[in-house]
């Protein structure tokens, strides 16, 4: 019977383990003991400079979450693979993730496939400095949110009173 496991790897080589254990797999002709293999991850958006910038971000670097009958050829195949640094799991056995828990992970993975998250979280009331334009190095207070456009409204004082202006992400820093 197939149960999901947690592989432990290098962190960053998560790409390379999982390509690698679908070559092997592949080689092996073992298909039928192995369902799917995950490296659970979200798309942020991350601004450089002007530029906004999709990428993914590994929800548990380091781990690969994999579907697999555990067996001795099974085991041995994971394990040596490049990369992997073993199961998790008590001495040499491998801890299998139940059924609620790798639930949690898979409606959590759906739910952030939905949209990008900004990768800086700015909260209301947060000040913040003013990096880019006309009112470069003021300092201000986020007033509203406008995550579907990545805007903030942010006040700022200025000869004596308090000026309103819509800014995107990338324009300021937090404080």
């Amino acid at each position: 019977m197939k149960q999901w496991y947690v592989i432990h790897t290098q962190t960053g080589y998560e790409a390379r383990v999982k390509e690698g254990l679908r070559n092997r797999i592949r080689e092996r002709h073992e298909e039928d003991f192995f369902s799917q293999i995950l490296i659970p991850a979200e798309e942020v958006s991350e601004f450089r400079g002007r530029e906004k910038k999709i990428i993914q971000k590994k929800l548990f670097p380091g781990y690969i979450l994999i579907e697999m009958e555990l067996n001795d050829k099974t085991l041995d195949l994971v394990k040596n693979v490049p990369g992997v640094s073993g199961f998790i799991g008590f001495k040499n056995e491998p801890f299998s993730l139940q059924k609620k828990e790798i639930d949690t992970v898979l409606k959590q993975l759906e739910k952030k496939k939905e949209k990008p998250k900004p990768e800086i979280v700015f909260q209301k009331g947060q000040g913040v400095r003013i990096k880019e334009g006309a009112f470069a190095n003021f300092m201000g207070t986020i007033e509203g949110i406008d995550e579907e456009r990545d805007r903030l409204k942010v006040s700022v004082s200025m000869f004596g009173r308090v000026t309103p202006l819509e800014l995107e992400y990338w324009q300021v820093e937090k404080m």
